[in-house]
């Protein structure tokens, strides 16, 4: 198999795995609710329908980091070495979310379900927000350099070279603040459509749901929509068959026209999305809004990264030399690298058939105010 091929093909698993994070990032918008008003019984509902599948997003985002690290080295290096601060609170605030599900009904629990479900909403608000932020630095940039001569250096040889502030200066980036918001509100909509499926038989908690469905999904909307407008009047980085790197005005708005398959999968995804919030507020016995919504959800995320690495774009834009943009071309592993785990990679539709068939099981015994009483509680 060709260099070029193998790179397309790991950038196509690389925006799988992403997607399918971004969809299972309901957890963290359902932990997000977990302070709002709401009775005993109905929080401990909520958090042990949401126990059931945090170790699935958990697992996703240590794959997705895995692949990235085996497939695209060169980013994992630059991004995970040098946004060192970035990186490092989204890691906390997940160390958070594991103690809690652990500890937080465990007899002899000196800090009380309280202190737990506040780690719970930490990490809720700070992962969505903060790995939104990481994604967007891929579209609007980062400050770092890359010199691989640098390797030769005996004293330094560090071949990536970050702002002074280690990713912090991409918290307080206003655009990728706005994909950090709209990916927190997008995942607590779909923890409101997930609850509505989830804890069948809970007249007033669905009820309650239903509106949380109404009032995050109109927040996520126009948030998503103002995150659209950026993207498409954004310049992006595009390189030659050289290797040559030119900012390019409207790079990615190009791209959807250029690669227009992907703007026909950017629209179906938005319909699927907007039918599944509008369907579940107006209809009271519809419950699988959640279904729609992620299938929408992954296939504008899978668009997304499409338009970020492909048509000779660089998917990780530098904004203190442009000469150092990362491209899927010049950060990848070598040939033979890439071809051996190729062959690994065959076993991903094992992987998330395993998902498909923990989850049914999961959710084969429905989530009760008796079932809290009888069964295992998070």
């Amino acid at each position: 198999m060709e260099l070029q091929y193998l790179q397309n093909y790991w950038w196509l698993l690389i925006a799988v795995l992403g997607a399918v994070l971004v969809f299972l990032l309901f957890v963290q918008g359902g932990q997000s609710m977990l302070l709002q008003r709401l009775k005993h019984t109905e929080r401990s509902m909520m958090v042990n329908s949401l126990g059931r599948k945090w170790e699935l997003t958990f697992t996703t985002l240590v794959v997705f980091g895995g692949a990235f690290f085996a497939s695209f080295p060169l980013f994992y290096s630059t991004s995970f070495g040098g946004a060192y601060w970035l990186w490092m609170l989204i890691l906390i605030s997940f160390v958070l979310q594991a103690v809690s599900y652990e500890f937080r009904s465990k007899q002899g629990n000196l800090f009380g379900t309280r202190t737990y479900d506040t780690f719970l909403f930490i990490n809720g608000c700070m992962g969505c927000i903060l790995l939104g932020v990481a994604v967007g630095t891929m579209f609007f940039g980062a400050e770092f350099t890359v010199a691989k001569t640098n390797i030769l250096n005996a004293s330094a040889p560090v071949i990536s070279q970050w702002a002074p502030t280690r990713g912090l200066e991409a918290i307080t980036n206003w655009r990728c603040l706005v994909l950090g918001l709209t990916v927190l509100f997008l995942a607590r909509t779909q923890a409101s459509l997930y609850f509505l499926s989830n804890l069948r038989g809970e007249a007033e908690l669905a009820q309650k749901n239903r509106r949380s469905t109404l009032i995050n999904g109109s927040v996520f909307v126009v948030l998503f929509l103002l995150f659209v407008y950026l993207l498409l009047t954004a310049d992006g980085v595009q390189y030659d068959s050289d290797g040559n790197m030119t900012v390019v005005s409207y790079k990615y708005l190009t791209n959807y026209i250029e690669m227009w398959w992907t703007l026909v999968i950017l629209l179906i995804g938005v319909v699927l999305v907007l039918t599944a919030i509008v369907w579940s507020v107006l209809t009271p016995t519809f419950t699988k809004g959640i279904w729609l919504s992620g299938m929408g959800t992954i296939l504008v995320v899978l668009t997304l990264f499409f338009v970020a690495g492909y048509n000779n774009t660089a998917y990780y834009p530098s904004l203190l030399d442009t000469a150092s943009s990362l491209t899927i071309r010049n950060s990848s592993s070598t040939q033979f690298t890439l071809t051996a785990m190729s062959y690994a990679s065959m076993l991903v539709p094992f992987v998330l058939a395993y998902i498909w068939y923990v989850w049914r099981k999961m959710d084969a015994k429905p989530i009760t105010a008796t079932e809290l009483r009888s069964g295992h509680k998070y």
